[in-house]
């Protein structure tokens, strides 16, 4: 099993927390993983990715040239990254920030309102959350469990008051 995943949106959206969080439940479930992460010096607002790789076996490279998986929090990220996505893979579109769809038909396009979602459960600021279920509900890249219990690492001591907002915001796509 090999996995490549791509995340990519605007610095703040949470793309490189999500592709963080799947690296970290990957390898404390046993895989060999990297976590690439690539953004401007601008930070909030500017351009923000990441690659991810699991894997059950050795990782050469972590690289990538195409992808099992694309998340798209934004769409110059859509329109840019798109075409790296492998036929038969997935391409996961913010579709609050993202007014178009991808015109691939040779992929899974999952479409997910992930700010709307974050806002109706009243934590606006946990849509790549949202994103983060339906993820692990269509692809199964790693378990549910794993990435609660990485959640609990993330959102220890002060920012513990956030844990039940963003396991909410997890579970509306991912049960």
């Amino acid at each position: 099993m090999k996995k490549k995943m791509f995340f990519a949106g605007s610095g703040g959206q949470g793309a490189l927390a999500i592709g963080q969080m799947i690296a970290k439940a990957g390898m404390e479930e046993g895989n060999e993983v990297t976590w690439l992460p690539s953004y401007g010096p601008e930070m909030r607002g500017g351009t923000a990715n990441c690659t991810v790789i699991v894997s059950d076996k050795p990782i050469s490279c972590p690289l990538i040239n195409d992808a099992d998986v694309l998340v798209a929090m934004n769409l110059p990220s859509l329109r840019k990254f798109e075409s790296m996505v492998n036929p038969g893979g997935y391409i996961f579109i913010n579709s609050s920030m993202v007014p178009e769809t991808s015109t691939r038909t040779d992929v899974k396009v999952i479409e997910i309102p992930a700010n709307e979602k974050a806002v109706e459960i009243g934590n606006d600021r946990a849509a790549n959350i949202v994103m983060l279920g339906a993820i692990l509900a269509e692809t199964g890249c790693c378990k549910k469990e794993t990435i609660l219990h990485q959640m609990e690492k993330m959102f220890s001591g002060r920012k513990a008051k956030f844990l039940p907002a963003n396991i909410a915001a997890l579970e509306l796509y991912c049960k």
